[in-house]
């Protein structure tokens, strides 16, 4: 017996609400608070810190605010995704004597002036985020004032 399009679409109708439910299951994604904070940059200016604040904080800090919608798989494994990796890139709760191995002050400037961060995905959701180019401009130049402040205390 030859099964139709809407059987198949009916079918998939009764499975999806029962894949979601159960992928609310699995541990991964869910946040679990956040890690306390080591240490914050010598901030070259309030407005520098407030911008960071403002833009990226939530993936590269542990001060991260998490939203009703990372509680709901599959969003909350991306969300968790993200601001795991964030972290591992650039925490600025996690500043010991400057920047970790492996952050450039460079990179970081040349990824916030060409738009790159933060990521669209996160500008779509957060309003607050959306840096103007001149904006952009200041909190790249404050990181890197903050940077090579840090670098030679």
């Amino acid at each position: 017996m030859k099964k139709t399009i809407a059987q198949y679409v009916k079918y998939g109708l009764f499975a999806l609400p029962v894949i979601l439910v159960g992928i609310q299951f699995v541990p991964y994604g869910r946040p679990e608070g956040n890690p306390p904070i080591i240490r914050e940059p010598a901030w070259n200016s309030p407005e520098s810190r407030a911008l960071a604040k403002r833009a990226c904080f939530d993936c590269h800090s542990n001060e991260t605010v998490w939203p009703w919608y990372s509680r709901i798989a599959p969003v909350s494994w991306l969300v968790r995704w993200d601001v795991d990796n964030g972290r591992k890139e650039l925490n600025f709760s996690e500043w010991q004597n400057g920047l970790r191995k492996g952050e450039n002050p460079k990179k970081i400037k040349e990824e916030l002036v060409e738009g790159e961060m933060p990521p669209l995905q996160y500008r779509l959701i957060h309003a607050d985020a959306r840096l103007t180019p001149a904006e952009r401009q200041q909190l790249a130049d404050g990181l890197t004032a903050t940077a090579i402040q840090q670098a030679y205390r």
